[in-house]
């Protein structure tokens, strides 16, 4: 499994759009096949900054994802609505706690 981390910074005057956007497509996101969980994050310091969490059950999955109808749809709205450029990690949990 992976989990995948992407920051994204928008323009203030986009933020509620954004928000909009997601959750009119967060539930058609969550069940692509190989996605387990997905959450999204807003950063306490600046309001501008969200960040989509999300775990995969493998990097094709995640890969099939991207090249989907639902990304092809959601990206291009997103994209626009950008401050700066996006990063994105994908990452394997090493220790986890509960």
């Amino acid at each position: 499994m992976i989990k995948r981390i992407v920051k994204m910074h928008f323009r203030s005057e986009e933020v509620e759009t954004f928000k909009v956007l997601f959750e009119q497509y967060r539930s058609e996101i969550r069940n692509q096949p190989g996605c387990t969980h997905l959450e999204l994050w807003q950063s306490t310091d600046e309001r501008e900054v969200f960040f989509t969490y999300s775990f995969w059950q493998s990097a094709d999955d995640l890969e099939r994802y991207r090249h989907s109808d639902t990304f092809k749809t959601v990206w291009p709205q997103t994209r626009v609505l950008f401050a700066e450029r996006p990063q994105a990690w994908s990452v394997n949990a090493i220790v986890e706690m509960e």
